[in-house]
């Protein structure tokens, strides 16, 4: 494993301990490296999260590509798991703690934001699939992604998730199921 990759899984553990409160010293002291090194790779924590960001939505792409050409799932279990995936590499991470991120690191924040929102042609050529097939009803779905969109920034916007002890995964499962039951035929 290269020092970067490391690097990226220490900050997630820390992350997950400290939440955005860890300091590089911390992270230098998790991995027995000098900040020296630390700084080598990456020049601030900001640019570190959003390395991470990077890497977390480019395992995002990937599960979604697995999903969309896996075979033997069924349409709307299909559209289910391609809106909430997340990737094995990162079921560690306590998504609850990304609430202070909008305030602290607003770069980062709007980063997330717009990864959420982008690239959407898989989900929408399956929905369309599953319209025509008689599967969901026909509704606007553009109206629906926004929905979703909105529903899962709610979810790092705010703390809401922590105070009702949900866990991430769990919210996003209880989501996608409340909205596709909405729109089943």
């Amino acid at each position: 494993m290269d020092l970067k990759t490391k690097i990226i899984e220490a900050t997630i553990e820390e992350f997950n301990e400290k939440g955005l409160k860890f300091t590089m010293d911390d992270l230098s002291r998790h991995l027995g490296i000098s900040k020296k090194t630390l700084y080598h790779e990456f020049e601030s924590k900001e640019e570190l999260f959003l390395e991470v960001i990077e890497r977390f939505f480019a395992q995002v792409k990937k599960g979604e590509r697995e999903i969309f050409e896996d075979t033997s799932l069924e349409i709307i279990e299909k559209i289910k798991k391609l809106i909430i995936v997340l990737p094995e590499c990162c079921t560690n991470i306590d998504f609850r703690k990304l609430y202070e991120l909008e305030e602290r690191y607003p770069k980062i924040y709007n980063k997330i934001i717009l990864k959420i929102d982008e690239d959407w042609t898989d989900t929408i050529q399956l929905l369309n699939q599953a319209i025509e097939e008689g599967k969901i009803r026909p509704i606007n779905l553009v109206i629906l992604k926004t929905i979703i969109c909105s529903s899962i920034e709610a979810f790092i916007k705010k703390d809401i998730l922590i105070k009702e002890k949900i866990g991430y995964a769990e919210a996003l499962e209880e989501m996608i199921n409340i909205i596709i039951e909405g729109i089943s035929m």
